[in-house]
């Protein structure tokens, strides 16, 4: 589409932050001080993946309520050579567990997974048998160095961002029950205040120890004894079998041709790669460039494309070891021209599954890349806001709640079964024209992750957009119910959307803080990260000087 995406808007919006440029490398995440803990690591000689899991460690300190060593996570990696895969570190359910182990909260929706008592959701029964840490380790076996920024971190302490702040403030009430974890961001009771010293003394010794030991401390070692004995003493299900046992998997990308580019995202048990191949496919029927951004006619067909992606997620996802996956149906062409005739342009409709066999939204996500073609996009998680609400003596680490993915009730696709994985929504993308990488993207969201990804795209692809545009622009979700529009979308717009049957209802954002990072012919690379986080792109550039070169005074 030829022209400024500007000239064909209904919904108008400037950017809040600028990007970055680089030529050596760049990183972004959702703290300054863990994308500059990554971008130390390149400037010393290290590469993307070097720089990525210096980034997740420092992360597990400065932005403690979305990411930890005892969480989970999805890293989609892009080596130099060219070839993709995707490390699935998700958490798996301990072997205790069966599916009529908790009681699901009489009357609760078929994709409500309230528990009596919210035990999957806060205390030791809500932890799930982590898999980030061994995830990391595994594509890195050497820590010492690329730990040293969070160790840093956790030590001498940071400033509390206002973000953190609101996130202490949220889940203050559950937290307070905890004392280990109260002490730190409840200090006399009230949330750290703005500025305050974020100090993690205990967390400090346990990084010091990982550094040393790698990931054995914990599936093999005297950091698991901890995390099991406090699991046996509070009710929890973790026992030593499930740390020794657990695995990540390495797993082949998802696929979707669309307009001449190539979209690469996670496979099963990620719903994210499947659902946004599905959409795309879908939408590539329609000249949406030429409907424009932002207009009623564009959200009408994201919207219609998003409840048929969810009616059939809620059908057919799941941990393809446990559930049948019909991936190749979904991700079809012919069914997406199946679904795209059903769908009606001038009104809204309620959409069931069209095959037959479904998430916290407090994640973080960071994009790593060198100069020698290596490309990290990871997405990691200890589901709700600062987990389970526990933080285990000894280790100083917060745990995750992923227990409350799982369907409480039998016979379903995300029911419980002992080592099943978790299903996610986790959608670290990359795009690719001509065979050459373009952009490499992802956020934090639950449910509402795959659907601004797949917006992220059709904005840089269909629109024309810039990347810090594309992340930054207004979203819109629905999974079948109210279409959640962000308030920069204009009351006209609404009204249009309403007089063709959408519910909708205006909210502040859709999902979190995205960033990615976009790469030029000529090797420049550009980071980008949007306002609905402390998201920050820091870039490398320069270099040392060349050969024989000296100062000297005549």
């Amino acid at each position: 589409m030829s022209g400024n995406w500007r000239d064909r808007t209904a919904t108008r919006f400037e950017c809040q932050k600028m990007p970055a440029v680089s030529s050596r490398g760049m990183v972004v995440s959702n703290h300054p001080l863990a994308s500059s803990a990554g971008a130390e690591m390149l400037a010393a000689g290290g590469n993307a993946i070097d720089a990525a899991i210096a980034t997740l460690f420092t992360l597990t300190v400065v932005e403690p309520m979305m990411v930890g060593i005892i969480g989970g996570g999805m890293a989609h990696v892009r080596l130099a050579d060219g070839s993709h895969r995707f490390l699935d570190g998700q958490s798996t359910v301990p072997s205790a567990v069966r599916d009529d182990t908790y009681t699901s909260r009489q009357g609760a929706a078929h994709d409500v997974f309230d528990t009596v008592g919210n035990e999957n959701l806060n205390g030791a029964k809500a932890v799930a048998t982590p898999g980030s840490l061994k995830a990391w380790c595994e594509t890195l076996r050497r820590f010492g160095d690329v730990m040293q920024p969070a160790i840093k971190h956790a030590a001498r302490g940071y400033a509390a961002t206002p973000y953190l702040h609101e996130c202490i403030s949220e889940s203050a009430a559950e937290m307070r029950k905890d004392k280990p974890i109260a002490a730190i961001y409840l200090p006399d009771g009230e949330p750290l205040k703005i500025g305050e010293r974020v100090i993690q003394a205990e967390y400090a010794e346990t990084l010091r120890y990982i550094a040393d030991h790698g990931d054995n401390a914990l599936y093999e070692g005297p950091l698991g004894d901890i995390l099991v004995d406090y699991m046996e003493k509070t009710g929890g299900f973790i026992r030593r079998n499930d740390l020794t046992s657990y695995k990540t998997v390495e797993r082949q990308p998802i696929r979707a041709d669309y307009r001449g580019w190539t979209i690469l995202g996670p496979p099963p048990p990620a719903a994210s790669g499947v659902h946004i191949a599905q959409m795309l496919n879908i939408l590539e029927g329609y000249d949406i460039g030429g409907l424009g951004f932002g207009t009623p006619e564009t959200i009408h067909y994201l919207a219609e494309v998003l409840k048929i992606a969810f009616a059939d997620r809620a059908a057919a996802s799941g941990d393809p070891d446990y559930v049948g996956v019909p991936v190749e149906r979904l991700t079809s062409k012919a069914y997406a021209e199946e679904r795209r005739r059903a769908i009606d342009p001038a009104r809204a409709q309620a959409w069931g599954a069209g095959v037959s066999q479904l998430e916290g939204a407090h994640t973080t996500h960071m994009t790593a890349a060198d100069s020698f073609g290596n490309v990290v996009a990871t997405t990691q998680t200890i589901n709700n806001l600062f987990g389970a609400k526990i933080m285990i003596p000894g280790l100083g680490a917060i745990a995750n709640n992923y227990m409350n993915l799982f369907d409480p009730r039998p016979g379903h696709a995300l029911s419980l079964a002992p080592g099943k994985r978790v299903t996610t929504s986790m959608s670290p993308m990359m795009a690719l024209r001509d065979g050459k990488l373009r952009y490499a993207l992802g956020l934090p969201g639950g449910k509402r992750i795959f659907p601004s990804a797949m917006q992220a795209l059709i904005n840089l692809i269909d629109h024309g957009m810039s990347l810090q545009e594309a992340v930054e622009a207004p979203r819109v979700w629905t999974e079948g119910n109210a279409l959640e529009v962000e308030q920069t979308v204009p009351e006209s717009v609404r009204t249009r959307l309403a007089s063709v049957g959408h519910k909708v209802q205006p909210v502040a954002t859709v999902a979190g803080g995205m960033n990615g990072i976009a790469f030029d012919d000529d090797g420049s690379m550009t980071g980008a990260a949007c306002w609905r986080a402390d998201g920050t792109p820091v870039g490398i550039s320069g270099g040392l000087a060349k050969s024989g070169i000296r100062f000297r005074l005549s």
